[in-house]
């Protein structure tokens, strides 16, 4: 509806035959890793597959790869499609952490938004998910809904609270192209906020949070104290990583890698014990510097300035002026982003990369 992950309508042939092909990717890549830090299954709705499919991808997991006893285990799910059944064998599999994507609390906005589910439904899956034994529930929201309102979104923040999850995103709406939401706008069948209350949005998130005992940890990531999610900082810290099933992208030894989207073509080529990669790209010096710069800014501790200056950049220098009007600091050795850089850092990042000449 909003977003453009791959997704196709569910056959029960067609998820035991994925699943088999997914076991093999698994197998085929063990060697890629000694241990695990940190596990996840989503970028789509694992929760549509039945118990039996998830039981059997985490044992194809416990059987090739090393996982610790602190090992972040994170399987994504939206009210929608989650069960009590499927709740409650996930702590056996073993799923310590559940990413439930929710979006708002507010059935006008969730339809807008193509959710299948209610906002009652909603608050029903966090609480089932709290009594199941999972104790890391992290809640997604998402702000600059079409018709969204800075009460309707205080509304949201508080009920997200509430529930007493350990993690809360807080995502802007950003709609892409080809969806059927961006289609609505486009028609001006729907309308999205104004840019100021986008940013009063974001910036109410930040306190509100902050006052509930949220520690903001990167541009749209809140955690209590010990819950930040594992799997998101590797990625802002550009760690490796290792990614299966169609569309799958990984990250290792300086390459990213993409899987093919096509499910048949994936199951056919893993059929033949083939890795199912659509391309590789090896990243070079210059976009590597630019991820640094990027994805390092998302992290609200910032870039450490000995690791800049290791890679050749003189980062005080090129944000002489971001740092003079006061939307950019350094403190403790990192460059950072002042609160209200934070509310249009994609405009400083631009801004930074221009004068470090990236």
């Amino acid at each position: 509806m909003y977003c453009d992950f791959l997704s196709v309508p569910y056959d029960e042939t067609i998820a035991n035959s994925y699943t088999d092909a997914l076991c093999r990717e698994l197998e085929l890549k063990k060697g890629l890793s000694s241990g695990l830090k940190a596990v996840f299954i989503g970028g789509g709705t694992p929760s549509v597959l039945p118990e039996k499919y998830i039981a059997r991808i985490f044992s194809c997991i416990r059987a090739n790869y090393t996982l610790a006893p602190d090992t972040e285990i994170t399987v994504e799910a939206n009210p929608g499609t989650l069960t009590q059944s499927g709740v409650a064998a996930l702590p056996s599999m073993p799923v310590n952490r559940l990413s439930l994507g929710i979006q708002s609390f507010h059935d006008r906005e969730l339809k807008s938004l193509g959710r299948i589910h209610t906002a009652q439904e909603a608050i029903h899956s966090a609480k089932m998910v709290c009594a199941s034994g999972i104790k890391n529930l992290s809640i997604d929201l998402i702000y600059g809904i079409p018709g969204q309102a800075i009460d309707s979104w205080r509304h949201s923040l508080a009920t997200a609270v509430s529930l007493g999850p350990k993690h809360i995103s807080a995502y802007e709406l950003t709609p892409e192209k080809g969806t059927a939401l961006q289609q609505m706008l486009d028609t001006n069948a729907l309308t999205l906020p104004s840019e100021d209350n986008v940013l009063e949005m974001q910036d109410l998130a930040v306190t509100y949070l902050a006052a509930s005992g949220y520690e903001h940890y990167e541009i749209s990531s809140y955690a209590l104290p010990g819950y930040r999610c594992i799997h998101n900082l590797n990625y802002w810290g550009r760690g490796e990583y290792i990614g299966t099933g169609a569309g799958a992208h990984s990250f290792m030894k300086g390459v990213r890698s993409e899987n093919t989207r096509d499910i048949r073509e994936y199951i056919t080529r893993l059929g033949k014990h083939e890795i199912p990669e659509a391309g590789a790209t090896e990243i070079l010096s210059e976009d590597a510097l630019k991820e640094f710069i990027f994805l390092g800014l998302r992290k609200m501790e910032g870039i450490r300035l000995s690791s800049a200056y290791e890679l050749g950049l003189n980062i005080p220098k090129a944000a002489t002026e971001l740092i003079q009007e006061g939307f950019a600091q350094i403190s403790d050795s990192h460059f950072r982003f002042s609160a209200k850089g934070l509310l249009i850092s994609n405009t400083l990042i631009a801004k930074l990369l221009q004068n470090l000449g990236l």
